[in-house]
């Protein structure tokens, strides 16, 4: 079984699209569609990757990455964000654990690519 990863985005169409291309991969997928749930999410089911969406309900991609980063469970896991807002790819270059920056719409070819990079990358 492959690596267990974490899609946090509340568009169902957009986490359709991530959940579907990830399980073709192998992997196993887990989705959250708002930011309250996160953190809950990420201690019961220890993923090795999260994609993590900007703009969320409940709490933004930004301050769940400033938790995740203190959180001693999963500071150092990988986060791929995906975002419609290409502006915001400059405030996610402060964190170490973000392995790429995906602009919606995006491809699923540059999707399987930033996964595979992030999960063979070694941790800090």
């Amino acid at each position: 079984m492959g690596n267990k990863v974490l899609v946090v985005d509340d568009d169902p169409e957009i986490s359709s699209l991530v959940q579907y291309t990830l399980e073709s991969m192998g992997h196993q997928v887990q989705v959250c569609d708002n930011g309250r749930e996160v953190m809950d999410n990420l201690h019961q089911y220890k993923p090795d990757l999260m994609l993590l969406d900007v703009m969320l309900p409940g709490i933004d991609g930004y301050s769940l990455a400033n938790q995740i980063t203190e959180d001693a469970d999963s500071k150092n896991m990988p986060i791929i964000v995906l975002s419609a807002l290409e502006p915001s790819r400059t405030m996610f270059q402060r964190f170490s654990q973000v392995t790429a920056f995906l602009t919606k719409p995006f491809n699923t070819d540059d999707l399987m690519e930033a996964v595979k990079t992030a999960l063979t990358k070694p941790k800090a």
